[in-house]
């Protein structure tokens, strides 16, 4: 293991960005890997499950399709992010490094437009991978977009305070990454729960203006 990371930080001190797009393309893979497990174990004990349709069989094309977005978007978009994000805060708005005002202006910041971003472009990539149309693809995101959207903000903010606070920048993104694999399972079922109750009760809370115009949508 110690030889692994030791590799790992010589690739990356080497390679930089290259590692990124791999490290998050396998990362995102085996978080697709573990989500599907779960929700395929979640199926088996539902009781209309017929015995034969209760043998675990991972979707490979979706493993491929998922990973591939950790390759193509998470890699390269997240290794820039991280790094010019600590650039700007540091020599634009010249705050103190580690300090609570830096901190939570990278948590902010982070959480208020690069998390919608990565939100959205997951859900309209997953669905153009799927063979969805755009008027689908619009109605997945509508339903699914703020029920993920609020359930990430009580976990984020939280991760991400350890991550700006303690792990250096070359590394954010492989701790990011990390809690993916979690985020995918996460992602994965809020997709797999199409129009369940709790997400209509969350959408709830919208303000009434978003609401009203959701329901003329």
């Amino acid at each position: 293991m110690l030889r692994l990371w030791k590799w790992y930080q010589h690739s990356l001190a080497v390679h930089p960005v290259k590692t990124q797009v791999i490290s998050s393309g396998l990362i995102w893979g085996f978080g697709d890997m573990a989500a599907q497990t779960i929700t395929l174990s979640m199926a088996k004990r539902r009781p209309e499950v017929q015995d034969e349709d209760k043998e675990l069989k991972i979707n490979w094309k979706r493993v491929a399709t998922t990973s591939s977005f950790g390759l193509g978007f998470v890699g390269p978009v997240g290794h820039f992010w991280y790094e010019g994000l600590d650039r700007y805060i540091r020599l634009r708005l010249r705050l103190q490094p580690n300090s609570f005002r830096f901190v939570a202006t990278k948590v902010a910041v982070d959480g208020f437009i690069f998390g919608p971003l990565d939100l959205l472009v997951f859900f309209t990539y997953m669905g153009f991978s799927a063979g969805k149309s755009v008027p689908q693809i619009k109605e997945d995101v509508k339903r699914d977009f703020i029920p993920a959207f609020m359930m990430e903000g009580g976990i984020w903010p939280v991760l991400q305070v350890v991550n700006f606070r303690f792990i250096p920048v070359r590394y954010q993104l492989l701790y990011v990454n990390f809690f993916c694999i979690l985020d995918s399972c996460l992602l994965s079922w809020i997709e797999q729960q199409q129009d369940a109750p709790w997400k209509q009760w969350l959408k709830s809370f919208l303000p009434l203006k978003e609401k009203k115009d959701q329901e003329d949508g």
